[in-house]
C-alpha cells in the first residue's frame, strides 16, 4: 500500500471514531485519532461526552511508549490553546510523535493553524488536506458555528405522497412506520438538540427524547414558542430531568413572571428577536443556538417553522420520509407558504442519497 493510501486508510478510520460521539461533544468537534507505528496501530481515542477528554490524549494514553516515533492520524487540527484541558499539539509533541496528519486547519481563532505551527517548530513533520472534504462533512457542524455563527441545520419531514404532515382534523399519528420512526431516533442521537415550533409542541405534545436505541447522553430539546404559550403540564415540561429543555422566545412578549415560572420548573430560557410578521426571527434564533454553544440542530416542523427557516436559507440538509399514501388537498401541508412567485426564488437541494427505511422511503438532500 503507498504512503498516500495508508494515509487516507487510517485517516479515513480517525473520521469514522470522532463521529461515534456526534451529539455528544458540543461545543467541542467530534474528533478522531489514531496512532500508527510500523503500519500497526497502537493508539486509538476519540472526543469524549461533554467535549473532553480530546481525542488526541485518549490515543496517547491507549499508545503509551508506542507513540514515540509513530505518526498520529487527527481527523482535525490539534488544539494549541489552554482551555479546560493542555493543548494537545503540546501533547503530541511531548509524547514524540514523529509524523502528525489532519485533515484541515482548525479556523476556531484560538487555533487557526497554531496547532500545525506549534507541531513543525518543534520538529514534527506535518501533512494535512488528507481526506478534507470528507472532514469538512463530518464537521459541518462544528464548522458552521464557528465560521457562520450558528448551527448547522438538518430539517426532517415526514410526508406523505403528496407532501402533507397530518389529516385536516390534525391526525397524524403515524404517518410512516415504526422502522422510520426508529431511524429518527437514531438520527436525533447524532445531534446536540432536536427543534419544533410552538403549535407542534401543543398539538403533539411529544416528548423528543431518544427511545429503545441505548442513549447515553440526550440531546436538548428546543421549542421556538415566542410567548412561551405551552401547557405547564406537558411531557416537555414533565421530563424536563430526564432531558434538557430550551424555550426560545422573544422577551418583549412575555411577563417577568412567566419567565421565571418556566426557570422554576427547570426549563433554559434562549431570548430571541422577533422579526416584522411578530414571529421569532429565524436568523435571530439559529444565532441565539450557536451563541449557546449548539452546533448540529435537528428540526422537526411544524410547517410554519420549517418555512421561516427554509425563507432565511437556513436549511443546510433535508431529510424527507415518505409514506405510501395519500391524504389530499384538505390534508395539512409539510411546509407553509413560502411566498414565492417564481421558481428561480425556490432554493434547490442536492440529492444525496435514496434508500428504504421498512415500507417507506428516505430522501436526503444537501443545500451545497
Amino acid at each position: 500500500m503507498s504512503d498516500a493510501a495508508s494515509d487516507r486508510r487510517f485517516m479515513a478510520l480517525a473520521l469514522a471514531l470522532g463521529e461515534r460521539n456526534l451529539g455528544q461533544v458540543w461545543p467541542n468537534p467530534a474528533v478522531g485519532c489514531v496512532i500508527v507505528r510500523e503500519g500497526r496501530i497502537v493508539g486509538r481515542g476519540w472526543t469524549r461526552p461533554g467535549g473532553r477528554p480530546h481525542a488526541e490524549p485518549v490515543a496517547l494514553a491507549e499508545a503509551r511508549e508506542a507513540a514515540r516515533g509513530a505518526t498520529a492520524y487527527v481527523s482535525l487540527e490539534p488544539c494549541a490553546h489552554h482551555g479546560r484541558t493542555p493543548p494537545c499539539a503540546g501533547a503530541l509533541v511531548a509524547a514524540g510523535l514523529a509524523r502528525v496528519v489532519t485533515t484541515l486547519e482548525d479556523p476556531d481563532p484560538r487555533v487557526a493553524g497554531s496547532g500545525h505551527t506549534r507541531l513543525e517548530e518543534s520538529g514534527v513533520a506535518v501533512a494535512s488536506g488528507v481526506l478534507e472534504a470528507e472532514a469538512r462533512r463530518s464537521h459541518a457542524g462544528f464548522l458552521s458555528r464557528v465560521m457562520k455563527g450558528r448551527p448547522f441545520l438538518t430539517l426532517k419531514l415526514a410526508l406523505t405522497l403528496d407532501g402533507r404532515i397530518a389529516t385536516a382534523t390534525g391526525e397524524s399519528r403515524w404517518i410512516t412506520g415504526a422502522k422510520a420512526r426508529r431511524r429518527v431516533h437514531a438520527m436525533r442521537l447524532r445531534h446536540d438538540a432536536v427543534l419544533v415550533g410552538g403549535g407542534t409542541a401543543r398539538a403533539d405534545d411529544p416528548t423528543l427524547t431518544v427511545r429503545d436505541i441505548g442513549a447515553r447522553r440526550q440531546p436538548v430539546r428546543v421549542v421556538a414558542t415566542r410567548r412561551l404559550n405551552l401547557p405547564r403540564g406537558s411531557r416537555l415540561a414533565r421530563t424536563v430531568d430526564e432531558a434538557p429543555l430550551w424555550l426560545v422566545h422573544d422577551p418583549a412578549a412575555i411577563a417577568a413572571e412567566e419567565r421565571g415560572a418556566w426557570e422554576e420548573a427547570g426549563a433554559r430560557l434562549v431570548p430571541c428577536a422577533s422579526g416584522p410578521d411578530s414571529q421569532l426571527d429565524p436568523v435571530s434564533l439559529m444565532a441565539a443556538l450557536g451563541d449557546a454553544g449548539l452546533t448540529r440542530v435537528f428540526c422537526e416542523g411544524g410547517g410554519a417553522l420549517a418555512a421561516s427557516l427554509l425563507g432565511a436559507g437556513l436549511v443546510d440538509e433535508l431529510v424527507v420520509f415518505s409514506a405510501g399514501l395519500v391524504i389530499g388537498a384538505e390534508g395539512r401541508p409539510g411546509i407553509a407558504a413560502l411566498g414565492l412567485e417564481h421558481l428561480s426564488e425556490a432554493r434547490r437541494f442536492r440529492l444525496a442519497s435514496v434508500e428504504t427505511v421498512g415500507e417507506d422511503v428516505l430522501h436526503r438532500w444537501r443545500a451545497d
